[in-house]
């Protein structure tokens, strides 16, 4: 793998003291999701969880009372990143009021929170709050996140804005984490734009490739 500065002195996101937190992705929570399609929603978080595993960050978890109505995780979550950890709630709106789920995250010992969940309005929006009053850089991860109205969406970025949390998309947070094309796992990347996030990116690379493959066959 190619050098990579990943000084906690950037203004860009360092992998090395990152933390994802995919909290609340839950297939009946999924059903009251308006303001993105809830393919592309999944397909979001699932890239998330893919990217944290090509760089070794960890991954925390967790899901609003599981065994009722909101339903499971959707369970491309911990297939995806098998190293992530689950921290079970007692009930907890905001998963920042469940101190096994803080510990969980000092345990890292980390301090930047790439963050997602559903709903936005509460589930993202609650403990990205609470975690930049206790100090930690957090990224809001938009469109990993689904809401019951784009109304609501709005006013919740605006709302976690004013609060220091700072709205991305997952494009956006792949893309910062990843730095370079000039890395052994480039290719990984390029899949997981192709099959999680840009469809249409798997064009590109099929010219790519073809393209090349008429080259070598000119020099034959």
């Amino acid at each position: 793998m190619s050098e990579v500065n990943t000084s906690q002195n950037s203004v860009m996101i360092n992998p090395d003291d990152a933390v994802m937190l995919l909290i609340d992705h839950q297939s009946e929570l999924f059903n009251l999701v308006k303001d993105i399609p809830v393919p592309d929603l999944r397909r979001n978080v699932i890239a998330l969880a893919k990217v944290a595993t090509l760089l070794k960050i960890p991954v925390i978890t967790t899901a609003s009372v599981p065994d009722g109505p909101n339903g499971p995780l959707i369970p491309e979550i911990h297939q995806t990143a098998p190293h992530a950890q689950y921290v079970a709630r007692e009930g907890q709106i905001n998963a920042w009021d469940m101190p096994t789920f803080v510990k969980a995250i000092e345990d890292t010992g980390r301090k930047t929170l790439i963050m997602a969940a559903t709903l936005t309005s509460m589930c993202l929006a609650f403990p990205s709050i609470s975690a930049v009053a206790a100090g930690y850089k957090v990224y809001g991860v938009v469109d990993a996140c689904g809401n019951w109205s784009k109304m609501a969406t709005d006013l919740t970025i605006a709302r976690i804005m004013q609060a220091g949390v700072i709205p991305i998309d997952t494009l956006a947070v792949i893309s910062e984490l990843q730095r370079t094309w000039n890395r052994l796992d480039a290719l990984q990347y390029a899949h997981v734009f192709a099959d999680y996030i840009m469809p249409n990116y798997r064009l590109l690379m099929e010219s790519y490739q073809k393209a090349q493959d008429v080259v070598r066959s000119a020099g034959t």
